[in-house]
């Protein structure tokens, strides 16, 4: 399998994603993770480090039951409440100890004003291509 991460002419070079993902398998499609642990309760209330970490570990837990790993993830979605400027370093923090050195996805960052539960703060959606069984 083949993914090829892009920069095309004329745009700014990105920080901390990939403008373009190009692959071939099979699309694994990802519901937006949110900070709730294996129980269902939120960890992290206020926190959004905290948050934005039980989060990465709820995608990577959906990331191995469908066979995937990190680096087949070719697009993510974050969603934050009330989104301020200053969260953009928090998340991403958080993001390169969760990629390494590995290329980023895709990325979109839309601030919103709530999520399901009250004390969410940060929701992320992804989808990850791996080989065709």
């Amino acid at each position: 399998m083949s993914h090829r991460h892009l920069q095309p002419e004329g745009l700014a070079p990105p920080r901390g994603y990939s403008h373009v993902v190009s692959a071939r398998g099979t699309s694994v499609f990802i519901a937006g993770q949110v900070a709730f642990d294996a129980d269902g309760r939120v960890v992290g209330a206020g926190d959004l480090r905290a948050q934005t970490e039980q989060v990465l570990k709820n995608l990577r837990r959906a990331l191995d039951a469908a066979g995937a790993r990190i680096e087949d993830l070719v697009k993510i979605t974050v969603f934050v409440v009330d989104y301020k400027p200053a969260d953009r370093a928090v998340i991403a923090e958080v993001r390169s100890r969760f990629f390494g050195d590995l290329p980023p996805p895709a990325s979109t960052l839309v601030g919103v004003q709530a999520l399901v539960v009250p004390e969410l703060m940060i929701e992320i959606e992804a989808i990850a291509v791996i080989e065709a069984a």
